[in-house]
């Protein structure tokens, strides 16, 4: 046949065309298709298991393939049209050779090579060419009456055909991939069979006319049946086959479904799966959760990302890899990098990771971290070491012994402390040993039992009462230790031994210097009432009289200002220094503060408190040289008994303070004794200052007003608020002793804004437009608010700050001179206006007149009632007034009583004036204001 077609293709057409039936063919390629199916599901069976069950499926795959390729040969033989007509029968021997044949061949070399990639190709020779012998030895069983020929170029096509055809089968075989590649395989398996048996065919030419041989031969009805039995075999092997492989690829599935489950979902480890260049591949939640990277980040991402960044400059990640690849597995603790990145300490497990084969595909990790673990193994490594460097350097001396008195150990500062020895401190060392070395033991060996039997006294103490028991111990070179026993409950204690030496000298000099003036070193307020506290606890055992001295130095001050507090403190350092030298038993002398002394004597005799008190002035009064300057200085006493004046101490001071108020109040005295009338006299004060914080709020004071006269024009010019209190008892209380109460407690404040307030108020009610005066007390610019007081009130009652006169006197400016300018240099910005009131009776009126542009200065009415008769006094009235002009300041004098003095005052061109003259101090003048104005 091979010589009627010149185109292979053409003859191969015609073949299956026209000397085939249909049926029989495309039952031959379902056989085919079907043989194709159960070898690769039996094959995929086997690579799953080893030893003789991978044998053994690997056998039921090349029995299929081999029985496939029989059934279909024979099945298309069965279906075959030769060109002469006649019947033809087969040899079973060569029939069943054929199957046996192919199915060996093909199990043998499956079993041997196809596993291996090499194998691909000696199998597909040994299988294409398995496939070639049956299929022409099952040509060689037919028995026709007719001679047989075979053209060569076919046969070698179809070999070829079936080699070409076996190496993309196998090799998708071999692959085990998707549902696409399985139908590939299957498809190649059955195109391979029915070409190499339709090739093989067209090189088949057949010649009638040679008889037939019987003897072991089948009918094709027969072979039809052997055929069919084999291909239902097929299938049922195909069928047992694939549900076999259904219900494992199903539990495989459910397996790794749990396990993929449980690996993404497992938070406390990270699990990553890696490929061969360590790219990972898979990630869980765990990782995510470990690392901060999500997953569509982290895929692909090198695994060596996350080691830090010393790990990674060391090559650590590669030679992890390296070492999993040669061992199967590597295992470790390193450092890592999340990706906000900060580090932690991680252990890792990286496994390889293999496939069916045996062939590395990759690796897995394993990591979790282990931050706390090694933070705790640090924490205790640090803790030991800097456990053993603090005992070693430790100021105090400690030792541990066990319950058998024995030393455990003690640190170096034990071994100073008590001079003692590497030898004698060895672990080991019993109590008694180190008692006779030196420990507890000042005075030697000789000693050594009795200061043994103290000291385990003192320990039972402290094991019976459970707690520390310091014990200080004097040694003779003085030295001072302090020894705590705390008991262990595993018996035994720990003794820390601390020099407390320096701390008792200290101790020693904060006690002196808390109960001591640091500047002239008398003893201070604390320590004198501790000592006066005693004198008058021995005074009333003994009988004998106590006398409590208050010290005040006279115009102390002045000096401080004068010369400043440098020279200040030179003198008190001195007058301390002789107080001191003079005191004797009995006596003391403190310094409360400030130029406040205070002392105290016991005594039986007037006669010895004199003397005692003599001594003191003398002390006091003896001139000072201090800066270069000598200076004198003087003191005022006062004096109380005990227990004639009082019968406690607190009751005894006070009284000496009343007596000391006396005796500055008394001129020409320096001492001065307690009397009952002057604590009258004080409680009669501070029931009037109690009143007085009252007075505004119960509407008890109330202003008068003054006028302030023109001499040029004959007309007011003014009113000067004057500030009175009417007492609900007592009626009427003069300025001059309400005001300088106030000032001392305080409550000028509230009584110098109610006069401001209540001043303007009225001012603001005038028809005309005058200037309303305002004392301003030298108290009030302590306030720290005093500015903002003043234009708060000015706002509130609406007056101009032009028609508001604020009088002020020299001391105002000379207790606090810089804050005292400055204030009235903030009222001046604001437009009030400023006098200087009771000029000419300060000691520096032209300073104060030199560094301030007073708007008005206005004379002391001593000065006028004294004109008459002293020329001095007239003298300084002109000076003033010439001063006034020299300047452009007015000048206003106070105190004008008749008309001589009203014509002294316009001859020599003074400005203003007010007295009784012109009008007494009254009511609002708002109520007659034009009476007032034309006074």
């Amino acid at each position: 046949m091979g010589d009627l077609y010149a185109n292979p293709f053409t003859a191969l057409y015609l073949c299956v065309h026209d000397q085939h039936r249909p049926l029989p063919v495309l039952l031959a390629l379902a056989a085919a298709l079907l043989a194709g199916t159960s070898a690769m599901l039996s094959f995929h069976r086997a690579q799953r298991h080893e030893g003789l069950t991978r044998a053994l499926w690997t056998a039921a795959s090349g029995l299929a393939l081999g029985a496939g390729a029989w059934s279909a040969h024979n099945i298309a033989m069965l279906g075959y049209l030769p060109s002469a007509p006649f019947s033809f029968i087969l040899h079973i021997t060569l029939t069943a050779l054929a199957l046996l044949l192919a199915s060996g061949v093909i199990s043998a070399f499956l079993l041997q090579h196809l596993p291996q990639r090499a194998g691909v190709l000696t199998a597909g020779l040994f299988f294409s060419n398995g496939l070639s012998v049956s299929h022409y030895l099952g040509m060689a069983a037919i028995d026709m009456p007719a001679t047989v020929r075979w053209a060569s170029e076919y046969v070698a096509a179809s070999v070829i055909m079936g080699i070409l055809l076996t190496l993309p089968t196998f090799a998708m075989l071999r692959r085990q991939g998707n549902r696409l590649t399985a139908a590939g395989t299957v498809a190649c398996f059955g195109l391979l069979i029915s070409l190499t048996h339709m090739t093989g065919m067209v090189a088949l030419e057949i010649v009638p006319g040679r008889p037939l041989r019987h003897a072991m031969a089948i009918s094709p009805t027969s072979l039809a049946f052997w055929i069919g039995l084999v291909t239902m075999g097929l299938f049922i092997l195909g069928l047992l086959v694939a549900l076999s492989n259904y219900r494992t690829q199903a539990a495989l599935a459910q397996s790794e479904r749990q396990l993929s489950a449980l690996a993404r979902n497992t938070s406390d480890y990270a699990i990553c799966m890696l490929d061969l260049e360590g790219r990972i591949s898979q990630w869980n939640t765990g990782a995510e959760r470990l690392t901060g990277y999500p997953e569509e980040e982290a895929i692909g991402m090198p695994i060596a990302r996350l080691f830090s960044k010393a790990d990674q400059a060391e090559g650590v990640p590669a030679a992890n890899m390296k070492m999993a690849a040669e061992t199967g597995s590597c295992h470790g603790q390193w450092r890592s990098t999340r990706r906000d990145g900060s580090e932690f300490w991680v252990d890792i497990t990286v496994d390889k990771v293999c496939d069916s084969a045996g062939r590395h595909i990759g690796y897995s990790s394993i990591t979790h971290d282990i931050t706390p673990i090694r933070q705790a193994q640090e924490l205790a490594a640090q803790t030991s070491r800097q456990l053993d460097m603090a005992l070693e350097n430790m100021h105090e001396g400690l030792c541990l012994f066990d319950a058998r008195e024995q030393l455990v150990l003690c640190n170096r500062r034990f071994c100073e402390l008590w001079n003692l020895g590497e030898t004698v401190t060895a672990p080991g060392t019993p109590l008694k040993d180190l008692i006779t070395a030196g420990f507890m033991n000042p005075h030697g060996p000789d000693r050594a039992s009795e200061h043994l039997w103290e000291f385990r006294h003192i320990i039972d103490e402290a094991l019976a009462e459970e707690r520390v028991t310091p014990v200080v111990v004097e040694l003779g070179s003085g030295q001072v230790v302090s020894i705590a026993n705390s008991p262990l409950a595993e018996g035994g204690w720990v003794t820390t031994c601390t020099d407390i030496t320096e701390q008792r000298r200290s101790e020693a000099q904060i006690e002196h210097m808390a109960l001591h003036d640091p500047l002239t070193g008398l003893p201070n307020r604390t320590r004198y009432y501790r000592r006066i506290d005693h004198a008058i606890e021995t005074a009333a055992q003994d009988g004998t009289q106590v006398a409590a001295v208050a010290i005040d130095l006279d115009r102390f001050k002045e000096i401080n200002d004068t010369y400043g507090h440098e020279v200040g403190d030179e003198i008190l350092r001195v007058i301390g220094e002789r107080l001191a030298s003079g005191t004797g038993d009995g006596e003391v002398i403190a310094r409360l503060g400030g130029d406040e002394f205070a002392a105290a004597k016991s005594f039986t005799g007037m006669a010895e408190l004199d003397a005692f008190i003599a001594r003191i002035n003398e002390a006091i009064g003896a001139p000072i040289v201090a800066a270069g300057h000598k200076l004198d200085v003087n003191a005022s006493l006062g004096v109380a008994l005990y227990p004639r004046n009082s019968s406690c101490r607190e009751t005894l001071l006070n009284n000496a303070d009343l007596a000391l108020f006396r005796t500055k109040s008394s001129i020409g005295h320096t001492v001065c004794f307690f009397e009952p009338d002057m604590d009258e006299n004080a409680r009669a004060r501070r029931q009037l200052a109690a009143d007085l914080r009252h007075a505004v709020p119960n509407g008890e004071l109330r202003l008068l007003y003054q006028p302030q006269r023109s001499l040029m024009t004959g007309r007011v010019s003014g009113y000067e608020a004057l500030v009175r209190w009417h007492h609900p008892k007592r009626g009427p209380i003069s300025p001059n002793d309400f005001i300088p109460l106030a000032e001392e407690t305080g409550d000028i404040f509230a009584i110098g804004e109610w006069v401001l307030r209540e001043a303007c108020l009225e001012a603001r009610n005038w028809d005309t437009p005058l200037k309303v005066a305002v004392n301003l007390s030298p108290v009030q610019f302590l306030q720290q608010e005093l500015i903002e007081r003043f234009r708060a009130i000015l706002v509130e009652t609406g007056l101009s700050p032009s028609r508001l006169e604020l009088e002020i006197t020299e001391t105002a400016i000379i207790t606090d001179k810089l804050r005292a300018l400055h204030c009235l240099r903030q009222f001046k910005a604001m437009g009030v206006s400023v006098a200087i009131d009771d000029f000419g009776t300060g000691h520096s009126s032209l300073d104060t007149l030199h560094s301030f542009p007073f708007d008005k200065i206005k004379i002391d009415k001593s000065f006028l009632q004294r004109a008459e008769t002293s020329p001095q006094a007239l003298a300084i009235i002109r000076t003033v007034l010439s001063l006034g002009r020299s300047l452009s300041v007015p000048v206003l004098a106070e105190g004008v009583e008749n008309e001589n003095q009203l014509r002294m005052l316009e001859s020599e061109g003074c400005d203003e004036a007010q007295g009784y003259y012109f009008g007494r101090p009254g009511p609002a003048p708002s109520l007659d204001l034009p009476l007032a104005a034309n006074f």
